[in-house]
C-alpha cells in the first residue's frame, strides 16, 4: 500500500501529482482551514502530513496520530510547531528556509512606501469623487535620505538593506550577531545598539524570530523611545509587537504610522493569543496598512515551497534525512 499523506490547505495542482506518484495524498481542495478535529480524523493513519501557518502540531496532536514519521511545514518560521513533542514521538520536523526571503522583503519595502507616501488615503481620496486635480495634500515622508533601523539582521533582514541601496537611506541595525565590516560595507549597514536604534530611525523594522525573548519587544517601553512621528513596519511574527502599545501610540500621534502582514492572532502556539487584531488599529484608517498575511504571497514560489515540502516528504518516507529538517528524531 502506498504511504498516506495530508495536506492540510490548498497547493497547487502539480505538487499534488508529483506526491501522487509514490503516496495515497488526502489533500484540502477548498482555500479555507479546516477544523483541527478534521485534520486529525484524516491524519490518524497517515505517515506524512504537509503543514502551512494556521496549523498548529503538538504532543496531543501526534498522541492521535502515531503513524507519522514527518511534519512538512511550507514555511520559514515554525514557532507554532512543537519541536520537542516531534522529536520525543520520532518525527520529523522540516521547514523551507530560503524561498521566503526575497518576496517577505518586497512587500516589506510596499508597506514602507504605501505607508510613509498616504497611497491608501490618496487611492480612496481619487475613488471618492473628490479629486479635481493636484492639491497640496497627503504629504508624506519619502524614504531617500531617511534612517531604517532593522532589528534582527538575518536572511530577510540582509535582504531588505539590499534591495534598499537604491533609495540611499541610512540603515541601522541591531542583532546578537554582529556582521563582519565586509557585510556592512556591502549591504550599506550600520550596526546600534538597541535603543540608539530605536531613538534615531525614522522607520523601525522588527524582522526576529518569535521566542520568549522576543514576544512583545515591541512595547510601550520601547514604543516610548523611538522617535516621535516614526513607522514601525512587522512582516516578521505578529507578537512580536505589542498591538495595544501600538494602538494607543498611533492615537497619541507618537507613532506615524504601523504596517503590518502579521498579527498577534496568528500565533496558535500563544495561549493567550488574541482572536483577532484590536478594534483601535483596524479602525485607524488614516495611520495604519495592513495586508493579510502576503509576505510569501508570490504564485511561483508558493508552488515550490509546497513542491519543496513534498520533496522533504518523499525522503523522510524513503528512511533519508529530509530537507529543511529542524529537529533529529
Amino acid at each position: 500500500m502506498k504511504p498516506k499523506v495530508v495536506i492540510t490547505h490548498w497547493v497547487h495542482p502539480e505538487v499534488i501529482e508529483f506526491l501522487s506518484q509514490h503516496c495515497e495524498v488526502v489533500p484540502n481542495l477548498t482555500h479555507e482551514t479546516l477544523p483541527r478535529g478534521e485534520i486529525i480524523r484524516r491524519s490518524e493513519e497517515a505517515q506524512a502530513i504537509m503543514v502551512f501557518m494556521p496549523d498548529s502540531i503538538d504532543r496531543d496532536f501526534l498522541e492521535a496520530c502515531q503513524d507519522l514519521k514527518i511534519v512538512a511545514a511550507a514555511l520559514k518560521g515554525y514557532d507554532n510547531f512543537d519541536v520537542d513533542a516531534c522529536t520525543r514521538y520520532g518525527v520529523w520536523l522540516t521547514i523551507v528556509p530560503d524561498l521566503l526571503t526575497v518576496p517577505t522583503a518586497e512587500l516589506t519595502i510596499g508597506l514602507l512606501i504605501g505607508l510613509s507616501r498616504n497611497m491608501l488615503q490618496g487611492d480612496r481620496y481619487v475613488r471618492s469623487g473628490k479629486f479635481k486635480g493636484w492639491r497640496p495634500e497627503f504629504y508624506g515622508t519619502g524614504l531617500t535620505g531617511s534612517i531604517l533601523g532593522i532589528i534582527g539582521m538575518g536572511a530577510v533582514g540582509q535582504e531588505i538593506a539590499r534591495m534598499l541601496l537604491g533609495f540611499e537611506m541610512n540603515v541601522l541595525y541591531n542583532d546578537t550577531v554582529v556582521l563582519t565590516e565586509e557585510e556592512n560595507e556591502e549591504l550599506g549597514v550600520t550596526y546600534a545598539s538597541f535603543e540608539y536604534l530605536l531613538q534615531n530611525s525614522d522607520f523601525v523594522v522588527p524582522m526576529v524570530p518569535l521566542t520568549s525573548a522576543t514576544k512583545h519587544m515591541i512595547n510601550k517601553k520601547t514604543i516610548a523611545q523611538m522617535k516621535p512621528g516614526s513607522f514601525l513596519i512587522n512582516t516578521g511574527r505578529g507578537s512580536v509587537v505589542d498591538e495595544q502599545a501600538v494602538a494607543n501610540a498611533l492615537a497619541s500621534g507618537h507613532l506615524g504610522g504601523y504596517g503590518a502582514d502579521v498579527f498577534q492572532m496568528e500565533d496558535w502556539a500563544r495561549i493567550d493569543r488574541p482572536l483577532g487584531v484590536p478594534r483601535e488599529l483596524l479602525e485607524n484608517v488614516e495611520k495604519t496598512f495592513f495586508t493579510p498575511h502576503l509576505g510569501s504571497a508570490v504564485d511561483s514560489v508558493r508552488r515550490e515551497i509546497a513542491m519543496e515540502a513534498a520533496r522533504s516528504i518523499l525522503q523522510a518516507l524513503d528512511n533519508e534525512m529530509p530537507n529543511g529538517a529542524v529537529n533529529q528524531p
